[in-house]
């Protein structure tokens, strides 16, 4: 009796100081404020700045996302090497993103590359309406979310320092160089090309640059047998898989939501949210779904690739699109990131998290949806297909996501190639066999566990 009591007297209490609230407090207009002798402008800018931040410290948080994914879709011998990848390629990213991509990305140059501003040296120190500092903040943990892709895709036998030297320069060229061509003013932007949180700019570049290193790395020891025939290599542990994408989808909304630079309009942001958490459960349900009916069994670790591959799909089109197209946009990727799974072990192409069919298929498609299912209403250039039946957005679309596949295949492909004939990019078969945690870093991640496995 005592608990329901409180809950009474609580609630009274709430609304007696409701009530006793002067109306001049409950709302406030813009007169109130300039008559308090506080600025509307700066106002707007400190509040959007807290917001960019806040959604870049969830962005940045997704690195321990990405690293949890990894290291339980991974055996259990490679775990320290993995999650050294995802520490370490953040911090390459952060120097090389600081050094040189911020400059090539937003520098003002030409339509293909920015070329002032290095260490962010002679810019203004506002940028899109925020500070030049909270702005590169966001940016940077952007830059290291599409570097970190790459590890799952080359994981259990990429060396280590190999794997240092990618992390800076796709961050400080490849990155920014496509950035540029979107957000930062270039080619693809003035021609209407639309990515507004990064399908393209952030995972496409992930994903394809996973699919041309895993392709030169060659796939792991065991991994296809002598029929051609892909064998299991099982991850170690699916709670650490299952706990890190429960952080990926928490930090998509800081990616995704966060990608309104801020505040004013809260219809945008409620939109590009609720957008990104019915892509993300479609693309779960529809890829267990896929799985059972092909497979006999509802495959946890489908369920959750098909969630992330609903997260990747909906960062393209997530402002431009109404609910009902995010389950589509989703359930379409769920689908596709079984089959895409299926096509790479059919070709060989050893990609031990899916993060060609996660974040590359999956961007293309995202990158798509906007010409197909955009409203000029929500701030689209051009009305998608299926609402004018011209395809011009979706043109524009094909042309920007074709581009940025073909640039970073090329120049991706010659960085590790150039690896390869220098430092080497894979571990020898011996240190592979026994594992890279005790090959490349002297340590394990289990010490003094035995590790069983039930397969």
């Amino acid at each position: 009796m005592a608990v329901p009591g409180i809950m009474v007297l609580l609630c009274g209490a709430a609304m007696a100081a409701e009530e006793s609230v002067p109306a001049q407090l409950i709302s406030v207009s813009d007169a109130d404020v300039s008559g308090s002798g506080i600025d509307i402008g700066q106002l707007k800018q400190a509040v959007d700045t807290m917001w960019v931040l806040i959604a870049a410290f969830l962005v940045f948080f997704m690195q321990a996302g990405f690293g949890m994914v990894e290291a339980g879709f991974i055996r259990a011998k490679n775990t320290c090497n993995i999650l050294a990848k995802n520490f370490l390629d953040f911090c390459m990213a952060s120097l090389g993103f600081f050094l040189i991509g911020y400059a090539l990305m937003f520098g003002s140059g030409n339509s293909f590359m920015g070329l002032n501003g290095w260490a962010l040296f002679g810019l203004e120190s506002t940028t899109n309406g925020l500070p030049l500092y909270a702005f590169w903040l966001f940016q940077a943990a952007f830059c290291g979310a599409a570097a970190t892709i790459v590890a799952g895709g080359m994981a259990e036998r990429m060396k280590f320092q190999a794997y240092l030297i990618y992390s800076f320069i796709i961050s400080a060229f490849v990155y920014p160089i496509v950035g540029h061509w979107i957000w930062g003013g270039g080619w693809l932007s003035n021609m209407g090309f639309a990515d507004f949180a990064g399908s393209t700019v952030v995972h496409t570049v992930g994903g394809c640059a996973a699919l041309i290193g895993t392709s030169i790395l060659k796939p792991r020891e065991g991994k296809y047998g002598v029929d051609g025939r892909p064998k299991v290599l099982a991850g170690h542990s699916i709670p650490l898989a299952s706990l890190g994408v429960f952080i990926l989808w928490f930090g998509w909304f800081g990616f995704n939501a966060g990608s309104t630079l801020g505040v004013t309009d809260g219809s945008i942001i409620g939109r590009v949210a609720i957008n990104t958490n019915l892509a993300a459960a479609m693309g779960g349900i529809a890829a267990v779904a896929t799985v059972w009916k092909r497979f006999g069994k509802p495959d946890l670790s489908m369920a959750m690739n098909g969630a992330l591959a609903g997260l990747v799909a909906i960062t393209a089109p997530c402002a431009y699109v109404e609910p009902w197209a995010a389950l589509v946009i989703g359930a379409v990727a769920g689908y596709i990131v079984v089959r895409g799974v299926e096509l790479l072990d059919k070709l060989q192409i050893d990609d031990p998290v899916g993060a060609f069919p996660v974040h590359g298929i999956c961007g293309i498609w995202g990158t798509l949806c906007v010409g197909i299912f955009g409203r000029q209403m929500l701030g689209l250039a051009n009305d998608g297909f299926i609402y004018s039946g011209n395809p011009m957005q979706l043109g524009i679309q094909m042309v920007g996501s074709v581009s940025a596949v073909v640039f970073v295949v090329v120049s991706m492909g010659i960085v590790f190639k150039l690896i390869d004939v220098t430092i080497g990019l894979r571990v020898s078969r011996e240190e592979e066999l026994r594992g890279l945690d005790i090959g490349e870093h002297g340590m394990e991640a289990y010490g003094g566990f035995q590790i069983f496995s039930t397969s």
